[in-house]
């Protein structure tokens, strides 16, 4: 009978122990970052990848300790993402939701066309009383129309200027392919990010002494291409130029293939120089050179790019900037003593928006990238062209 008081006795003393353990646990705060993008449709893929790298890169943060809040405690990052659909109107009722909880900062979107209309609804300029539109910061990972940034003081993006990389291409192959005169180009025409490159890449076209031989047009959900491919081969450029995203530009590029249509050079839409245009046309695409600002040529490059596909996405030039922006975050999160808490929602936003406008430089995967006043990113890049089934280094530009 004593042995049995003594067990019982134990156990009651075990019990209290784990009694006193749990308020610590409790405590354990959390920081979540909410993303958003598209995660249907034909874009879903980048939605896909932007939400895995993330979540990346928040386990690597929590494995290394967290971040630290205002108060000094320690907190684990949590990540959910939300589906905008690339759909503008969505993607505001996605922002708007996430701006009614204790969210300070949001990462998003997938689509040019999303941020245009998603950054119109913020407050233009910080501290513009009259204005009453959202005070809210988001960053931007994927929507690479150029200039977004400027339409908000709480909007800014990790994108690079895809302007500075096709003047470098442009400039770069007119020292390398002299003999080549005209070029012809192809754009998804119902799409911001195709349409507004497509601007760049013809007038950097010109300005190094090309001759636009002609373009063609279609839509981001079109499957057959046999009228425009069949104007490209009309026109026998020695150039073509191809301003859409992976799924169209396979289209393109297997009915080009079908049709004997075989220019000495390829360019391709940044968003293309990914394992999705490798999957879909390897064979079709060989030759194809893209600017990108990532491949995985750096030993953080290559940790990130295998960390991501854990998570069950691809590293490309999209989804490395989703994992830079969260240990941006980190940094102003701890420079800024956000206190993430229900009670400090309103201040640790304000707080976020003056940390990202404040930053001149921060550490990305190919190197340091600089800010500008508008809040856009200076990113290293070089050029890649598709060799063998897979993405090889072509060039890197001095930066």
């Amino acid at each position: 009978m004593l042995k049995k008081y003594a067990a019982l006795a134990a156990s009651l003393a075990m019990i209290a122990a784990s009694a006193i353990a749990t308020p610590a646990s409790a405590q354990e705060r959390t920081v979540k970052i909410t993303g958003f993008g598209a995660k249907s449709g034909v874009v879903r893929v980048f939605g896909v990848n932007s939400e895995a790298a993330l979540k990346a890169a928040a386990e690597e943060i929590n494995k290394a300790g967290g971040v630290t809040l205002g108060d000094g405690a320690k907190a684990k990052i949590t990540i959910e993402f939300l589906d905008d659909r690339c759909n503008a109107e969505e993607g505001i009722s996605v922002v708007r939701r996430i701006a009614s909880t204790d969210a300070f900062v949001a990462v998003g979107p997938t689509c040019s066309n999303v941020a245009e209309s998603l950054f119109g609804i913020l407050q233009k300029k910080v501290g513009d009383a009259s204005d009453t539109g959202l005070q809210f910061p988001i960053i931007a990972d994927v929507a690479a129309k150029g200039g977004l940034a400027k339409i908000s003081e709480w909007s800014f993006r990790n994108v690079p200027s895809e302007f500075e990389m096709y003047k470098s291409l442009f400039a770069w192959l007119k020292t390398q392919h002299p003999d080549l005169k005209t070029i012809y180009g192809g754009v998804e025409k119902d799409f911001a990010h195709s349409n507004a490159t497509f601007g760049v890449m013809k007038a950097q076209a010109e300005a190094n002494g090309l001759k636009i031989a002609g373009q063609s047009e279609w839509l981001l959900a079109d499957a057959t291409f046999s009228t425009q491919v069949r104007e490209m081969k009309r026109a026998n450029p020695d150039i073509v130029a191809i301003s859409a995203h992976p799924f169209t530009t396979c289209g393109v590029l297997k009915e080009m293939e079908r049709q004997g249509v075989k220019p000495k050079l390829l360019i391709g839409l940044t968003s293309s120089s990914s394992i999705e245009t490798l999957q879909g046309c390897a064979k079709q695409a060989e030759g194809i050179i893209i600017p990108t600002s990532f491949a995985p040529v750096t030993p953080e490059a290559k940790k990130a790019a295998e960390q991501v596909a854990k998570f069950g996405g691809s590293a490309d030039l999209h989804s490395a900037a989703a994992y830079e922006i969260v240990y941006i975050l980190k940094g102003v999160i701890e420079s800024q003593k956000i206190m993430a808490r229900p009670d400090t929602v309103a201040a640790d936003r304000v707080k976020m928006r003056e940390g990202l406008a404040a930053l001149k430089e921060t550490t990305g995967l190919l190197g340091k990238v600089g800010r500008t006043p508008d809040r856009e990113a200076i990113k290293p890049f070089l050029f890649v062209h598709a060799k063998d089934g897979s993405w090889q280094v072509l060039y890197k530009p001095a930066s």
